[in-house]
């Protein structure tokens, strides 16, 4: 029953997460949308995308996307035992972040020209002039990142995963408004309305509301201190995070300063390919990391080794249920869906046909994403940040010939910084699984290799009927710039449905371990749309 219980909550909690992430998502494909019909794939979309080289390793330098993961357990250890002492440490952790944060944002905005140039090497010198511009704009950003995702942490530690799941909404929608107001207001200024918007984003969404959603949900206490032990075994569990880069982390960064090298308008492309990619990872893959960390890292922390498998494997099986036939689809629509999202004013049909291909070799990397995100978390649910930061720079120092030779191909080079990726990762996540099969045992991944071959299987099947709808639908709409559009539209709404309707029958029919946890979600719709019982109560 407890593990039943167990398994409802993070089951709630990842749809939270994966609704959340998927209005987020949406929101940051309207943002490139915008981007892309004003700009295109020009020289200044290149150069705004290259201005988020130096505030992003910054970001990574100090760990700031894996806060949550190594505050959480030591936050909840504290509080556990003693809340007046989880609140000193809390607020020393909070303070010396924002010390250090600062400290490194002044030191890259005061060399924003020489950084520049390491960002994007391939760009000529009124590019770079303008890569400084943008720099000096959107550094200070990470001011308010990081602090906030140490508010957003203390949210995590008490489940509260709704409220800080609006932040991105709020900081796509002032990126969007700042670039649009400005375009309108003073064309001339190209994308620097982006880039303000950026940074009152960071202000608002990323800082401001964790904080008034943490004040207003259980209180929060930040006096300024510094000293607390608990600081050092924090920095100790940090420092593997901050100087162990992953290639899970530092891909877009090398897709942007690679890219740059592979001439004008490949950065934006591969940006824009990268954002659809990252659509899935982040409705289903990081949905489903999030969601199950807390109830890892507290089974971890009683030693409940059994239940702890259980919920690792139920996570990772999940996942994979839903994002393997989910990325076989959009492999399948990778052209009518850029062509859908991205195609119009400045983003032609051309660059719709050069972005495609980029697409599908990133999908292809989808579903080592997911398994990354799940069993990386397993990891630091033992507070064992030292095993991944390891095994992920190994992994990055692996695949950064791949991204050098690619850089150096010319204009043939974009796709090759996209296969360089999608390896990267899969070798990462192979090695990261082998790690922690021969350290923990195969308990939490028993099966899971056959459970994707299966799945992929299926969606090849899946895939026979699907074709047609993909390849016909569009010859209803007319033969226009519009039209083709619309045709897309079609195609997608056609194949969609097709393929979805013949995976599932196909896995109910030979594997119904991999159609059950979509089901279990559609059967409580159903019931309430036909009005009978949604059955399997036990499940």
């Amino acid at each position: 029953m407890k593990l039943f219980t167990r398994t409802q909550q993070m089951g709630a909690a990842a749809l939270i997460m994966a609704a959340s992430v998927f209005v987020s998502r949406f929101m940051g494909l309207v943002r490139d949308k915008v981007i892309s019909y004003l700009f295109g794939a020009t020289v200044e979309a290149d150069v705004y995308f290259a201005a988020f080289v130096v505030p992003d390793f910054i970001n990574y330098l100090l760990a700031g996307g894996y806060f949550s993961i190594t505050l959480i357990p030591l936050l909840s250890e504290r509080f556990e035992r003693d809340p007046e002492d989880g609140w000193r440490f809390f607020a020393a952790a909070f303070w010396w972040i924002a010390i250090a944060i600062c400290l490194l944002t002044g030191v890259a905005w005061w060399f924003a020209p020489e950084l520049a140039r390491v960002a994007a090497p391939g760009f000529d010198a009124p590019s770079t002039a303008r890569l400084v511009r943008f720099l000096r704009i959107i550094l200070p950003a990470q001011a308010f990142f990081l602090p906030g995702a140490c508010v957003t942490a203390l949210l995590y530690m008490r489940r509260q995963f709704a409220v800080p799941a609006l932040g991105p909404l709020v900081y796509n929608g002032c990126i969007i408004g700042g670039g649009v107001l400005s375009w309108a207001l003073a064309p001339a200024r190209g994308m620097e309305g982006f880039c303000w918007g950026v940074l009152a984003g960071a202000a608002l969404g990323s800082f401001g509301l964790p904080l008034l959603a943490a004040a207003r949900g259980g209180g929060v206490r930040l006096r300024p201190a510094l000293r607390h032990p608990g600081v050092r075994r924090f920095a100790l569990l940090a420092l593997p995070l901050m100087i162990g880069q992953s290639v899970v982390v530092l891909d877009e960064q090398f897709v942007r300063i690679f890219g740059s090298m592979t001439g004008e308008g490949a950065v934006s492309l591969l940006n824009y390919a990268r954002r659809i990619m990252l659509v899935p990872v982040g409705v289903v893959a990081q949905a489903a990391g999030v969601a199950s960390y807390p109830f890892l890292a507290a089974l971890a922390a009683r030693g409940e080794a059994d239940a702890f498998d259980a919920t690792l494997s139920t996570a990772l099986r999940n996942a994979l249920a839903v994002i393997i036939p989910l990325s076989a689809w959009m492999l399948l629509a990778a052209e009518p869906t850029m062509r859908l999202i991205f195609q119009g004013g400045g983003f032609s049909a051309a660059e719709t046909l050069a972005s495609a291909p980029l697409l599908r070799m990133m999908l292809c990397g989808v579903a080592f994403w997911a398994v990354q995100q799940v069993v990386g978390r397993a990891f630091y649910a033992h507070q064992d940040t030292v095993t991944p930061a390891v095994v992920g720079t190994l992994a990055t120092l692996a695949a950064l010939p791949l991204y050098v030779l690619a850089g150096h191909a010319g204009t043939r080079g974009t796709l090759g910084v996209a296969a360089a990726g999608t390896a990267a990762v899969a070798v990462y996540t192979v090695a990261l699984a082998l790690v922690w099969r021969r350290r923990h045992g195969g308990g939490g991944l028993s099966g899971i290799i056959g459970w994707g071959v299966k799945s992929v299987a299926l969606c090849a099947a899946a895939a026979l009927p699907a074709w047609p709808a993909l390849a016909y639908a569009p010859l209803l709409a007319p033969a226009t710039p519009a039209g083709q559009v619309w045709g897309a539209f079609l195609a997608l709404a056609a194949s969609g449905p097709v393929f979805a309707v013949a995976y599932l029958l196909l896995a109910r029919r030979f594997v119904p371990d991999l159609a059950e946890p979509v089901l279990s979600r559609l059967r409580p719709l159903l019931a309430r749309v036909t009005g009978r019982p949604s059955g399997r109560q036990g499940d």
